[in-house]
């Protein structure tokens, strides 16, 4: 897993700044990313994908240590979905069978 500074470092890498501006780059877009979600937005960015908010059914799952069935309670998540192009980047060229 990377971690925030690994990922702080490489942007500011990549985009030619100090890692104190690429921190607080990424803090901004994550931050108006949520807040985005939250209010029932959808954020897209072509190419990449869309980041959107996504609410969980309450449902019934295990304890795995007990084995004992619980409640788990209704949630609310960040998803992405990502872009046809990223996805065809992320998997590579597939063959057809």
């Amino acid at each position: 897993m990377t971690t925030k500074a690994e990922m702080v470092q490489g942007v500011a890498e990549r985009a030619g700044t100090d890692k104190k501006t690429a921190e607080a780059v990424l803090g901004a877009f994550f931050d108006f990313t949520a807040e985005q979600a939250k209010a029932g937005e959808k954020i897209a960015w072509p190419g990449f994908g869309t980041f959107s908010m996504t609410e969980r059914a309450a449902r019934w799952g295990r304890n795995p240590q007990t084995g004992d069935k619980i409640k788990i309670k209704k949630s609310r998540a960040i998803k992405l979905s990502t872009s046809a192009p990223m996805k065809q980047w992320l998997l590579g060229a597939r063959k057809k069978r």
